[in-house]
């Protein structure tokens, strides 16, 4: 890899020069690992993080440091890469549903799936060749940038082991992100069992989001055990310029509020919103066809949407407090969501091990920052009841790998 000082590109133009393949690189280490798979380019219009991806593949080819595991890096939506769009025919990372996914079976003609099911395959069956050579625990790398400028983030579904992982990034972390939406590959990996996190590097067209995505991309290496940050420079530096760039947002951050949208709702964002800027309740965030949309809470404004595609107009997220992380780790560890069923309208879903069934007409007292506590951050609505989930392996730790 070039000095960051100098090896700038140009995301957008970079990409309307590129054919990248589906697979962008790997690396295989001296000694079993871990086996982390890194995809960018999941959204067309967001090459910078296939671009991060091949130049930490190159840094590791040429310089060869110690490496234990396998690192396997993968573009997402080709199609949409090639056309500089976030998506062709339908949004490529909200696909991921196992219903949608079985589907995709070889059995079905290529000209009975739309583009991005094609992808969708594809990419499913490259994720499945790596996973079968591992020789290691897994970690998922999801890598992405905003339509918005603003700082650098993390998402993750909030797991013991997500959040370790997490937080070795000089970024904001959020959580609850995915209760929001689904058919994300982070709900894919994360339901799987798999250690996932994903990445936003900054505004789309940024020079400075090919160096974020970089720079996240080695921290997790590292994290993982598969290196040593001292053995590459270029990861020290990049680590660096990722600090510099969050200073002033709180570290963990929960979403309190999507602003969804359809097609035909002539959605349009107030100018000037970046990512984490404060707003307070009742201010105006944006318009539609029925009239202003003003935010309902003071908190911090994330994922404003400034581009034509997209179902998501706006977040709100609010600070979470280091304090609650530690008490609902130790509650975890200590498995405290089993004195749960003993409670007044609370019992475990007989079908599913993971699920409790919450009747909302006894169990009033219960609070959501008390399922969050304990990791139930999944709910929907069955029957007149309310269905809350957590993810598997919560407990497990990537530091006993």
């Amino acid at each position: 890899m070039a000095d960051l000082e100098t090896d700038r590109v140009d995301p957008g133009r970079a990409c309307a020069q590129s054919d990248f393949p589906r697979e962008l690189g790997r690396h295989i280490g001296q000694t079993p690992g871990p086996l982390v798979i890194c995809v960018g380019g999941m959204h067309g219009n967001e090459p910078a993080g296939a671009f991060a991806a091949q130049r930490v593949v190159r840094a590791l080819e040429s310089q060869g440091p110690p490496f234990r595991g396998t690192l396997v890096a993968l573009a997402g939506n080709r199609a949409a890469l090639a056309r500089g769009c976030r998506f062709v025919a339908e949004d490529f990372n909200r696909m991921w549903l196992p219903e949608r996914l079985a589907g995709l079976s070889l059995e079905a003609g290529q000209s009975a799936l739309n583009v991005e099911e094609r992808e969708c395959r594809e990419l499913l069956e490259a994720i499945g060749a790596a996973l079968a050579r591992r020789r290691g625990p897994i970690i998922f790398l999801d890598l992405h940038t905003t339509s918005a400028p603003g700082i650098p983030f993390a998402i993750i579904a909030d797991t013991l082991t997500n959040r370790r992982l997490a937080r070795s990034l000089p970024a904001p972390v959020i959580l609850g992100l995915e209760e929001q939406l689904d058919g994300t590959t982070l709900n894919y990996m994360n339901d799987r069992g798999y250690a996932a996190v994903g990445f936003e590097g900054g505004q789309n067209e940024a020079p400075s989001s090919i160096e974020h995505n970089e720079a996240a991309l080695w921290t997790i290496l590292v994290a993982a055990g598969c290196l040593r940050e001292e053995s590459i420079p270029q990861a020290a530096l990049a680590r660096t310029r990722l600090a510099e760039s969050t200073v002033g947002v709180p570290p963990i951050l929960e979403v309190r509020y999507r602003h969804a949208i359809e097609a035909d709702d002539q959605f349009v964002m107030e100018p000037g919103y970046v990512n984490f800027q404060p707003v307070a309740r009742g201010q105006l965030l944006a318009r539609d066809r029925r009239g202003e949309i003003r935010a309902g809470e003071s908190g911090r404004i994330l994922l404003p949407l400034y581009q034509s595609q997209g179902a998501d107009g706006f977040f709100l997220v609010r600070e979470v407090s280091p304090r609650w992380l530690r008490v609902s780790a130790l509650a975890r560890r200590t498995r405290l969501e089993r004195l749960l069923p003993v409670l007044p309208g609370i019992r475990r879903d007989p079908q599913r091990p993971d699920a409790l069934i919450v009747d909302p007409r006894i169990a009033r007292w219960l609070a959501v920052d008390l399922l969050h506590l304990l990791g139930y951050r999944r709910r929907r609505s069955e029957g007149g009841k309310i269905v809350v989930t957590r993810r598997p392996g919560d407990i497990e730790s990537f530091s006993q790998w």
